[in-house]
């Protein structure tokens, strides 16, 4: 007979299995840490809210003359006397179902703006526009409003608008430190994935946007030249090397990782025609990448040459071009620039002066493009625009200048109070050429701090300012076309640091990127048993010899190889001695002090303390007396007189 479990089992119908079932009892066969957690996702609306900049209070525009508080209003019913502009009447309307006239505050209302075929119509939605009378139906504006004279007056209040109307990516904000002076030298790459950065630190930082995680930190770290500031820093067209321009004379490359590719040749310095030298032969002050050959590359230096060279031969350049002087002599060349299209260079040279060469067959140092006096003090950047007919400088005088190539006599445009505290703050363009933007220093007795000032190319006026660090200097600054972000670097004599504005909504990858990704938790598997070092240099065994003056110098020292005397004790006693004026012995000290040993020689006469033994001598003779006893004569004393005496 069958049981009532299996009786249930055969009523049921075959194939159905509870799938809940079936999960708890395969989970049942894996112990619990098996498979791997979900991790929370955390919005990016709260990734980015960390990042956001502060806003700056800005000043409100206020139309027309300001009001009077309400307090002064009564007062001012009261009396005849009216303070400033009158004020407007009181508008009544008479129309009100009740006959009694209501009182308006604020501005009139605007006429009627339908006829009276439309009074009864019930208007759904936003009122329509106001028709145009009839003189006007040719003077219709389609699009946004001219912009007129006041409000261009505005001042700081619209700057907010300004940013969106030209989309400067402003509202986020991050900072790549590991800097201990001022981040003089930046570069990215044309894929904005990798990011250089130099320091008067002497060091090379790079950082990898697809790798770094939100705590901003390098993966590799550099010197190229010990002892030298890194001055400037440019990518290849392919973005596979990069040049590091140093305080020294010879420039190196490097590949995408950070490995020494090669060292440019230093130049003879006793030789006086700078043209037959192999190379420089003072310290380099910029120097930037061909923007479409990878093998050819610019620098400028302090002995006051540009040369061109080729990466394939690092033992001799190509060109050599010394600029042109009013004074014989070796004035340095503070910076140098390609051109967009690399068919000019461009050079500004330690006497104010800005000078142009165009690659052409035949051609040589002299300039087809020659300012005198384009800055009053040493030019510190230098940038062409796309179509080659507008050159910026900025320069240590405090001024930025906009010239026009076709027309060199005057700048376009100045700029001034500027203020430039080193030869590294650059100029540059946004991506479409529409702004112009530079950094400034941080003056001593000033409370602006670094500020980043952008131009309209176009009307050649103040558009933005942004401040970007209180207390230190902007001096490098880029717009990258394809991140739409600004870099800006700062720093000062303790601290750099390398700034990253954008925008979540208008910029891409990049910052974006970095910022949303969550540092990796620690686990188990990460622990690492720091291992014990054994230099073997330190060992007695492996140390080099030192010189023999060195070995003779350490022997004389020495109180034993020199057989040197013991040196008189002249202060308390020290290691079992006593002063000399005591005894030289620890024993002759105690001997004195306790009394058992007295000195009486001092004292004595030797003749009476030789002659008091010779009783003893002559009743008991020891040694000699015995031998000689039979034929010794006998011993006669001279007798003292005392009248002799």
């Amino acid at each position: 007979m069958a049981s009532d479990d299996e009786e249930g089992f055969k009523n049921e119908a075959p194939g159905v299995v509870d799938e809940a079932e079936v999960q708890e009892g395969l989970r049942a066969c894996f112990p619990l840490s098996f498979g791997k957690q979900e991790k929370k996702q955390v919005p990016l609306e709260s990734i980015h809210s960390a990042t956001k900049r502060p806003e700056e209070p800005r000043p409100r525009r206020q139309l027309g003359p300001p009001r009077p508080p309400p307090s002064d209003l009564a007062e001012q019913e009261d009396s005849d006397r009216f303070v400033g502009p009158p004020r407007p009447p009181q508008f009544v309307r008479d129309d009100d179902d009740d006959g009694e006239a209501e009182i308006m505050i604020g501005p009139p209302r605007p006429p009627d703006q339908y006829s009276d075929d439309r009074d009864n119509e019930e208007t759904i939605g936003s009122p329509r526009p106001p028709y145009l009378e009839k003189g006007e139906e040719n003077d219709q504006m389609i699009g946004p409003s001219k912009r007129t004279s006041d409000d261009e007056t505005s001042g700081d209040s619209d700057d907010e608008d300004d940013a969106v109307d030209f989309k400067v990516p402003l509202s986020n904000e991050i900072v790549l430190s590991g800097h201990t002076k001022v981040v003089s030298a930046l570069a990215i790459d044309h894929t904005g994935s990798r990011v250089l950065t130099g320091s008067y630190d002497y060091s090379v930082r790079m950082y990898d946007f697809q790798g770094m995680t939100s705590q901003l930190k390098s993966f590799r770290q550099l010197e190229p030249a010990e002892g030298h500031q890194v001055r400037s820093l440019s990518w290849s067209p392919t973005s596979d090397r990069f040049l590091c321009v140093t305080g020294s004379a010879q420039a190196k490359i490097f590949d995408r990782d950070g490995l020494t590719l090669g060292e440019f040749v230093k130049g003879d310095m006793y030789l006086r025609d700078l043209k037959n030298t192999k190379g420089h032969i003072s310290g380099l002050t910029c120097g930037e990448w061909h923007p479409k050959e990878k093998q050819t590359i610019l620098t400028s230096s302090e002995d006051g040459s540009l040369r061109i060279w080729d990466v394939n031969d690092f033992n001799s350049q190509k060109q050599v071009i010394k600029p042109k002087l009013a004074k014989p002599g070796r004035v340095p060349v503070t910076a140098c620039a390609w051109g967009r299209d690399g068919k000019c260079i461009a050079g500004g040279v330690g006497d104010g002066s800005i000078q142009v060469w165009n690659l052409k067959p035949g051609w040589g140092s002299r300039p087809d493009l020659y300012v005198a006096k384009g800055h009053d003090d040493d030019i510190t950047g230098l940038q062409f625009s796309a179509d080659g007919n507008i050159l910026l400088t900025r320069s240590t005088d405090e001024t930025l200048k906009v010239w026009d190539l076709r027309k060199t006599i005057t700048p376009l445009q100045v700029f001034k109070d500027l203020p430039n505290n080193y030869a590294q703050t650059n100029v540059a363009f946004s991506p479409d050429e529409r702004l112009i933007f530079t950094g400034t220093s941080v003056e001593r007795d000033g409370n602006s701090g670094g500020l980043l000032c952008f131009y309209d190319r176009q009307k050649l006026e103040l558009v933005l300012r942004i401040g970007v660090s209180p207390v230190h200097s902007v001096v490098r600054c880029t717009w990258h076309p394809r991140l739409n972000q600004v870099f800006a670097t700062v720093g000062d004599k303790k601290e750099g640091g390398t700034h990253i504005l954008y925008d979540p909504a208008l910029s891409e990858r990049g910052a974006l990127v970095c910022v949303a990704r969550a540092p990796r938790k620690k686990s188990l598997d990460d622990f690492e048993v720091k291992p014990v070092i054994h230099n073997p240099h330190a060992l007695p065994l492996f140390r080099d010899e030192p010189s023999r003056k060195r070995q003779r110098e350490k022997a004389r020292m020495d109180p034993i190889k020199s057989q040197r005397p013991d040196l008189p004790v002249t202060g308390p006693g020290f290691g079992g001695r006593v002063g000399s004026t005591k005894g030289s012995l620890l024993t002759q000290y105690l001997l004195k002090e306790g009394g058992m040993m007295k000195e009486t020689w001092m004292e004595e006469d030797p003749r009476e303390a030789i002659l008091k033994y010779a009783d003893v001598a002559a009743k008991d003779p020891k040694f000699i007396a015995p031998a000689y006893a039979q034929t010794q004569p006998e011993t006669v004393f001279a007798e003292t007189d005392s009248e002799e005496e």
